[in-house]
């Protein structure tokens, strides 16, 4: 039971920075109709942003840990921000007409860029961080197991559950949500009523990329180590979380990376951990041959 406990508590942990990461799939999908596969590498920039806030930190003598790592959520969000901002200006806006084809080929292409530009600019070499969160709790003991929850896991958590709240709120209750939703419906319909459609999915962007920000600094504390290629197999699997839970919906983009999480951590724990992906990868095959708009997703309605 202890041992089952504690893969459930690893698992939930990688579920949250695999949901985080998802949204930013599913929300451009679900306005534009556009797949960001670029989306993996705004992760990745925030993971390095946060290492790089760290080491500035230190440098100036700021060794609360508190302060510090308010600091560095809130610099790496504004800073990641720019770069979400400036792939959908560059990449995305000139070719919204434009077949798919192009958007997709486009992605892989900024995806490509955007880990060479960080591969120069930080060379190739993991970047390690020492643990700036330490301790936690321990119970269910038994000999030498005791199940461990960890305070860094805790604020992992408690720091997505409240994005997660908030975020809900935001697309609920405010003006820009309901603008989101208007150009998700219809974007034609939306800029004929008044909506600003190219601010609406900048504004869009920008929150994707402040979530995998978000994801990168947990990525970051959890493993310590990072390297400019990280962002690929975490897009991957948060583009995998996305169309488990259903492409387009955001309660179902959260669902799937924490499905994604705990069929990790079960399978290394009990089976084989070389095939931890392949079984993650078979999920989604029989969740899509049996349900193929996903868990929470819904068949597109044919607009006439």
């Amino acid at each position: 039971m202890g041992y089952f406990l504690q893969q459930l508590i690893n698992g939930l942990t990688l579920g949250m920075i695999y949901g985080l990461i998802a949204i930013g799939y599913t929300m451009v999908y679900g306005i534009i109709g556009m797949i960001n596969f670029a989306h993996g590498e705004i992760f990745m920039i925030g993971a390095f942003i946060s290492i790089i806030t760290f080491l500035a930190l230190g440098l100036v003598g700021v060794g609360w840990v508190p302060l510090a790592l308010l600091i560095v959520l809130l610099a790496t969000m504004l800073l990641t921000s720019v770069y979400g901002w400036a792939l959908e200006r560059v990449a995305y806006r000139p070719l919204r007409s434009s077949p798919r084809l192009a958007a997709l080929i486009t992605a892989i292409g900024m995806s490509i860029f955007l880990q060479n530009y960080v591969q120069l600019l930080q060379g190739a070499r993991n970047k390690p961080l020492q643990p700036v969160i330490t301790g936690g709790m321990r119970f269910l003991e038994d000999g030498e197991f005791a199940v461990n929850f960890s305070f860094l896991q805790m604020l992992i958590i408690a720091l997505t559950i409240a994005l997660m709240i908030g975020f809900t709120l935001l697309i609920n209750r405010t003006a820009l949500g309901r603008s989101q939703r208007a150009c998700q419906q219809d974007l034609g319909m939306a800029a004929l009523i008044g909506i600003d459609v190219d601010r609406t999915i900048s504004l869009t962007f920008i929150m994707g990329a402040s979530l995998a920000s978000v994801a990168g600094l947990m990525f970051l504390l959890n493993y310590g180590v990072i390297d400019f290629y990280i962002g690929f197999l975490a897009g991957v699997k948060a583009f995998t979380a996305a169309v488990l839970g259903g492409i387009g919906s955001v309660p179902g983009a959260m669902l799937g990376g924490l499905l994604i999480g705990l069929i990790e951590a079960f399978w290394s724990a009990y089976f084989s951990v070389e095939y931890k992906d392949v079984a993650a990868f078979a999920i989604l095959v029989l969740v899509l041959i049996f349900r193929p708009t996903g868990l929470l997703g819904k068949p597109d309605v044919e607009k006439v």
